[in-house]
């Protein structure tokens, strides 16, 4: 030990030599903290692909969405015709206590004009986003009023939620999508299965799809609400990390009932600890394409200026012993992976996915066959579709066409809407996208520089009405909806109910 101490040392003072010779004798003025950051950054790359160093600044901005909440005003917004447009505001936050509505527009911030001066994204938060407690003072313009309206707002704590959607799919299947795994994702999950139950729930789809993780602890947490106590839901070791195995230890909330974990090639880390475990204990039935393979546990440790290194310490293991991570001898094969898998078909066909024998393993239950080797393999592989896609479609997006059509839309439509559909069942059932609504998209679309191509628009006209819809209803109520719209269409979610429930009985909602 004392050894390598020793050697640490020396080249510590190697590289503190080197700096000090930059310092005292280097051609031009040099800043050592950008020679510095350059060189940790480097250093962390030639270890692996999720070894990194964060700055100070992005500390801050990183542990937000984990730690479940922010400070700020409570309101989503987007920018339409260089004009903050006021999407939704969070329920029981500052900006709805005091009267801010969906479709407000915000033309003065403390008194300096907003609208019309090419505002960003971020100049928004950094205006809107604040310590609890202090005053903001908006001016917001709202349709039918001739005059500006004033609103002293007082910020305060804004929870951040990792679920996206919970909702009844059919009349006895539950659906919940989760998009990260932060401090409140448990919480969040129990409270959302307690409404669901009372609605009679047997079975339940748990959506993980594009989910990247997060904290690995709310990981074990969640899995552990399915699995029985003691059985072990994922082990971490490494070379200097002893292993450790984390258990179930508490009465699950859905430890009965028929079970299917959602997955795809976005899925990863502790989205991809909670589907091998209960892929391994057989307790549910994965659905999807194979996940991400991000397999590395990462310790932070702060630095003098209040930065921080992310180190990798260890590595991920299954149940079953499977490893999660992935390969990364080459840092471009890395990089592109997903982009391989395209390449290679296997977002087409399950066959194009190659296991050899070594890395075969048996479930704990039932002595099924997985593979390790890099990511979770789903038990029934679902292909991506691309039948309906066209360039056209992704540029409606690329450009941010559709995002913008619906926000106008919106804003010319919404008491009409509102009346007409007073509740999202009736708006679910009953709205469906006009051909005059399709024609006004493509003349908008026009203006926006995006060409009329008929052959593309007849290839994806049944998703573009599709997404249109789901807009609509995210704008007027929330991504609850959304999801609730955009899933009537979804490949994934069609066969995790025919998995799940037996097709005759299925009565979709």
């Amino acid at each position: 030990m004392q050894a390598q101490s020793l050697y640490v040392n020396q080249q510590s003072l190697k590289l503190l030599n080197l700096l000090e010779y930059v310092n005292a004798y280097y051609v031009d003025s040099v800043k050592e903290n950008k020679l510095v950051e350059k060189a940790i950054v480097s250093m962390l790359k030639e270890l692996d692909p999720h070894s990194q160093y964060i700055t100070k600044e992005e500390v801050q901005e990183m542990n937000e969405p984990l730690i479940g909440n922010f400070e700020g005003v409570g309101v989503s917004f987007n920018i339409l015709n260089d004009t903050i447009f006021i999407v939704s505001t969070v329920p029981g936050g500052p900006s709805e206590k005091v009267g801010l509505l969906a479709g407000d527009k915000i033309i003065q911030i403390d008194g300096e004009v907003v609208a019309g001066t090419g505002i960003k994204n971020t100049d928004v938060f950094k205006r809107l986003r604040g310590a609890k407690g202090t005053k903001v003072v908006i001016a917001i313009k709202r349709r039918g009023v001739k005059e500006l309206l004033d609103f002293t707002i007082i910020r305060d704590k804004i929870p951040l939620f990792c679920i996206d959607a919970s909702y009844m799919i059919t009349d006895k299947t539950g659906y919940i999508k989760l998009n990260r795994f932060s401090s409140t994702t448990t919480k969040e999950f129990k409270e959302a299965l307690v409404k669901l139950k009372k609605q009679n729930i047997q079975n339940l789809i748990l959506d993980l799809s594009d989910n990247g993780g997060g904290y690995l602890d709310e990981a074990v947490k969640l899995a552990d609400q399915f699995l029985d106590n003691n059985k072990l839901i994922v082990y971490t070791e490494g070379v200097k990390s002893a292993r450790y195995d984390h258990l179930a230890f508490e009465n699950g909330v859905f430890e009965k009932g028929n079970l299917v974990v959602l997955i795809n090639e976005g899925s990863a880390s502790a989205s991809e600890i909670v589907a091998g475990a209960l892929q391994d204990w057989d307790r549910a039935t994965v659905v999807g394409r194979r996940s991400f393979g991000k397999g590395l546990v990462q310790r932070q440790f702060a630095l003098n200026d209040g930065s921080m290194i992310r180190l990798t310490i260890a590595r991920y293991h299954t149940p079953t012993g499977r490893v999660i991570q992935k390969p990364y001898n080459s840092a471009d094969n890395y990089d592109e992976d997903l982009l391989n898998r395209y390449r290679n078909g296997e977002y087409m066909h399950a066959d194009s996915i190659r296991f050899v024998d070594s890395l075969k393993y048996q479930t704990l239950t039932k002595k099924r066959t997985v593979y390790g080797g890099g990511g979770i393999m789903p038990d029934v592989f679902v292909p991506i579709d691309t039948s309906e896609y066209s360039d056209y479609y992704r540029d409606l997006f690329r450009k941010g066409i559709i995002n913008k059509f619906v926000l106008n839309y919106i804003d010319v439509n919404r008491k009409e809407i509102s009346t007409g559909y007073p509740n999202f069942t009736a708006f679910k059932n009953r709205f469906s996208i006009s051909e005059q609504m399709m024609d006004e998209l493509i003349a908008f679309a026009e203006k926006e520089g995006l060409v009329r191509n008929n052959e593309q628009l007849a290839i994806s006209d049944k998703r573009i009405r599709i997404i249109l819809k789901a807009y609509i209803a995210r704008n007027l109520w929330d991504s609850n909806e959304f999801f609730e719209i955009l899933n009537q269409n979804d490949d994934a979610i069609q066969k995790a109910l025919e998995v799940i429930e037996p097709p005759k009985s299925a009565t979709r909602k």
